[in-house]
């Protein structure tokens, strides 16, 4: 794990992408706070990039510094949450312009995997993650089942993982209003 750690920080920082293991499915991932690797993370998924994508952090202070405003409601649920929970917050700053929202608005979920809570942690940056597949198709439940174009098409996949067979399904999706206000997308 640690020599993927290695890899993967050196790709993120020069504005590569990586295929990396999440607390759910398996994830192309980059430097939340880079435009251009954003782009290419539209680009490997052949996805409209007027289409959100995920971000990940690794605590609450993290958190802090890409949501200019973080709802009560929201730490409540993150509080409560018993599986990976993705929140869509009102406003965010400081972070890539392509992978906000229209409205303003950006999704991050809190990790809790050994893997992505030390690549964040020693990058000190949110990461990317988004399923590993092809905009469209379905999300792979684990490694082997991802089309070797994505595999291809990132700069660096990480091997730690990659022989696990148990099945992966995606975060639940809540967005959160300023006010309070709570909408499912996802459960």
């Amino acid at each position: 794990m640690n020599q993927d750690i290695l890899n993967s920080i050196k790709v993120l920082k020069n504005g590569g992408t990586i295929l990396y293991p999440t607390d759910t499915v398996w994830g192309i991932g980059c430097d939340a706070t880079n435009y251009a690797a954003v782009d290419k993370v539209f680009k490997i998924k052949l996805r409209d990039d007027s289409k959100a994508l995920i971000v990940l952090v690794n605590s609450i202070e993290m958190l802090e510094r890409y949501v200019d405003v973080i709802p009560e409601i929201a730490l409540q649920l993150i509080e409560v949450a018993d599986k990976p929970l993705t929140i869509i917050y009102p406003r965010a700053v400081n972070i890539a312009e392509n992978i906000i929202s229209e409205d303003g608005s950006i999704g991050i979920r809190i990790v809790n995997e050994p893997f992505c809570n030390e690549l964040i942690k020693k990058l000190n940056k949110p990461i990317v993650s988004t399923s590993a597949n092809i905009s469209g198709k379905p999300a792979p439940e684990f490694f082997s089942k991802i089309d070797k174009e994505i595999i291809e098409k990132v700069d660096y996949v990480v091997k730690y993982r990659q022989n696990e067979a148990k099945v992966a399904k995606p975060s639940s999706i809540i967005k959160v209003g300023l006010k309070g206000e709570i909408k499912i997308l996802r459960y």
